[in-house]
C-alpha cells in the first residue's frame, strides 16, 4: 500500500479570523553561485512571491528555489533571464500570487592594475541586484558599494600655509640660505613638512533604477565610471613607486563629500541606460569621530 505524502498548504482553508493578504512570502540567504558579467559570484539570494489569496495556507517554497537552481548553469545572467524566473515563480503560484521579487546579494571581483608598477591586485565590490514583476511590469534596481580616498581641501590648504610659515621663519632666522641645496636638504625635513593633509578611506554607494529593457548588467561599467569620476579609488598591491603616485593623486584630487557627489550626478545623470538614481557617499573622517556625509536623488 502506498501512502500519499500530505500536503499541508492544500488543505482546506484557514479561518476568516486569520485570512489577510500577506505581501511577501519566500526565502532569504539562499547560497548559490551565478554569474554575472561572465564573473563567478558566490551569492545570497532572496525570492519572494506576495500571498494574495487570503485563505491559502502558504505559498510553494520548494517550487521557487528549485527554480532558482537554474541560474546556476547560465553563463551569464542577465535581465530576461531573471524576468523569466519571475515569470516561472507566478506561473506555479496561479490563484496564489500576483507579484515576485528576486534579490542578488553578492561581490564583484576585479583585478585592479597598480598605479606604475607591474603589480596588480584583486577588489571586491558588494552589490545587490533587486528585480520586481507586478502585473507584466518588470522594474530592476543595482545598488552596488564603491570605495575610494578622499582628501580634505581644507586641511590641505591649512597644511600649505603652515609649510609657508616655516620656511619664512627659517629664512629669518638663517636656518636656510636661497641656495638649491639648501633649500633641498631642508624640504626633506619634518621641520619643513610640519603638516600633511588628512585623508580618509570613503564610500559611494550608488543605487540605479535600471532600464527595463537593458539586456546585460552594466555592473562593471558603472563601476569603472565611478571610479573615473572620483579620481582616487583605493589601491591593492602596491610598492613605494605606486605610493608616491597615490600621494600626488590625492593631492591633485582634493575633494569635500558634497564635491564628490556632484561627481557622480554628473557622470550618470545623462547615461541612456537608468531612470533614476540614489547616491550617497561617506567620508570617514580621520580628523573627527563621526563620518561626512551627502545624499542626493534623480527621478527616485
Amino acid at each position: 500500500m502506498n501512502l500519499v505524502l500530505p500536503d499541508i498548504s492544500a488543505e482546506p482553508t484557514l479561518p476568516n479570523a486569520y485570512s489577510h493578504r500577506l505581501d511577501w512570502v519566500g526565502m532569504e540567504n539562499i547560497a548559490l553561485p551565478v554569474r554575472i558579467e561572465n564573473i563567478l559570484c558566490p551569492s545570497h539570494i532572496n525570492a519572494y512571491v506576495s500571498l494574495d489569496d487570503p485563505l491559502a495556507k502558504g505559498i510553494h517554497m520548494s517550487r521557487l528555489y528549485t527554480r532558482l537552481l537554474e541560474l546556476t548553469s547560465l553563463e551569464n545572467i542577465n535581465m530576461p533571464d531573471l524576468k523569466l524566473v519571475l515569470e516561472d515563480f507566478l506561473d506555479s503560484h496561479q490563484d496564489l500570487s500576483q507579484h515576485a521579487k528576486i534579490e542578488i546579494h553578492s561581490k564583484l571581483y576585479i583585478e585592479r592594475p597598480a598605479l606604475v608598477s607591474k603589480l596588480s591586485g584583486w577588489k571586491s565590490y558588494p552589490f545587490v541586484l533587486s528585480c520586481q514583476l507586478s502585473n507584466d511590469h518588470f522594474e530592476a534596481e543595482l545598488k552596488v558599494e564603491i570605495p575610494y580616498s578622499s582628501t580634505c581641501p581644507c586641511s590641505a590648504a591649512l597644511s600649505r600655509n603652515i609649510i609657508q610659515q616655516r620656511f619664512v621663519s627659517a629664512l629669518q632666522n638663517q636656518e636656510i640660505r636661497l641656495d638649491q641645496q639648501d633649500i633641498m636638504n631642508w624640504l626633506n625635513t619634518t621641520d619643513a613638512i610640519a603638516a600633511t593633509p588628512h585623508s580618509q578611506r570613503s564610500f559611494a554607494l550608488l543605487q540605479f533604477k535600471l532600464d527595463q529593457n537593458l539586456q546585460n548588467i552594466p555592473l562593471i561599467e558603472f563601476i569603472n565610471r565611478a571610479e573615473l569620476a572620483l579620481m582616487t579609488p583605493v589601491q591593492t598591491a602596491v610598492k613605494r613607486i605606486d605610493e608616491q603616485a597615490f600621494a600626488v593623486a590625492n593631492g591633485q584630487n582634493l575633494m569635500f563629500c558634497e564635491d564628490a557627489l556632484r561627481r557622480l550626478y554628473g557622470s550618470f545623470i545623462h547615461h541612456k541606460n537608468i531612470h533614476g538614481f540614489k547616491f550617497k557617499v561617506t567620508h570617514a573622517e580621520s580628523l573627527h569621530a563621526h563620518d561626512a556625509v551627502a545624499q542626493g536623488t534623480w527621478q527616485w
